[in-house]
């Protein structure tokens, strides 16, 4: 008897993709609070120290007990940090200072977009800055739309495209969840950037360093620490990080950078107008000057990613996303 059943499309395909991302992406902050916790419970309990025995938690192993308090603070703190950090660091993002018709013009294209996406209209913040980017986070606080003054100066259809792509991650819950996991996700990122600084530091001197010395008369006492303990450092970092990296990792490609594809494809469904808007505000922004103007913590938050190389490597992310956006979309894919 033969299968009736319809094969899965693309869209069942993204939403399984999604929500093994998301799974992923949950698991970073209780790793990371497990590190410690799970440590201290086996010395603790009744196999170590005996400090804690078989009944202190009412006949639950302190093990399964400790799991269990890291997923809760864990996602917990998480969830409550998230909206906190990116409302203390957007305050102190230079405020654009628009006139009042055109902050009216700009809250007005807000409203009028986020009526045909279906969601809330976001608190709104221009701000002043070189980079063609647009950023949208969601959590207890409310919902916000950050908007670049450079974003605003594009075209007509490819600013309306690139805040209708920002509305569109805020009705797939995307904005919610990344906000959510923000601060765990940025702890993990710092820590491997100083873990691969340590690996890769260079003590030796060059030639050039060296005729410098001579020229000053100065000559640097020799290294106090051998250059091997800083790579042993790095490597045991990175090897105590690893359990909470590859979750974050594989979650920042497929769940991250797969939302701004899907929201891409959302986009460009809407009419031939968007799409091709999209596609020019996508170029634009990855070839025009001022990534650094744009804070790092509102990256994973972006229209656009602007990290640089060292950092998405690290991330675990493409060089080549906002190529392959833009291929997409150009092709008859993204209908």
């Amino acid at each position: 008897m033969s299968d009736s059943r319809p094969a899965p499309g693309p869209a069942d395909r993204a939403r399984v993709r999604r929500t093994l991302a998301a799974a992923l992406l949950a698991t970073v902050p209780p790793l990371l609070v497990a590190a410690p916790l799970l440590p201290a419970a086996v010395l603790l309990g009744p196999a170590g120290l005996g400090v804690l025995g078989p009944d202190a938690f009412g006949g639950v192993p302190p093990v399964f007990v400790a799991a269990l308090a890291s997923a809760v603070l864990g996602l917990g703190a998480s969830a409550l940090l998230g909206p906190l950090l990116i409302d203390r660091r957007i305050a102190r993002l230079p405020e654009a200072e628009l006139d009042d018709r055109p902050a009216d013009f700009v809250a007005d294209r807000v409203e009028t977009i986020a009526d045909e996406v279906g969601v809330a209209v976001p608190e709104v913040t221009v701000v002043r800055a070189d980079a063609v980017n647009v950023a949208v986070a969601n959590g207890y606080r409310g919902s916000r739309l950050v908007v670049s003054t450079r974003l605003l100066s594009l075209p007509k259809a490819d600013r309306d495209a690139a805040i209708r792509h920002g509305l569109v991650r805020l009705r797939t819950r995307e904005a919610t969840l990344t906000t959510a996991l923000l601060p765990a996700l940025a702890l993990v990122e710092t820590v491997a950037l100083l873990a691969t600084l340590l690996v890769g530091r260079r003590t030796d001197r060059t030639a050039a360093d060296r005729r410098v010395n001579r020229i000053h008369g100065y000559e640097p006492e020799r290294n106090r620490i051998p250059a091997k303990a800083y790579t042993l450092a790095g490597v045991l970092l990175w090897l105590l990080l690893l359990p909470a990296w590859v979750p974050a990792a594989l979650g920042e490609r497929f769940y991250v950078s797969g939302g701004r594809r899907d929201a891409d494809a959302a986009v460009a469904r809407v009419g031939e107008t968007e799409r091709e808007g999209l596609g020019n505000a996508v170029a634009f922004a990855g070839e025009a000057a001022g990534a650094a103007d744009w804070p790092p913590l509102l990256d994973r938050l972006s229209f656009v990613s602007m990290a640089d190389a060292e950092t998405g490597r690290v991330r675990g992310t493409s060089r080549q996303e906002a190529r392959l956006r833009l291929a997409l979309l150009r092709s008859k894919r993204a209908l």
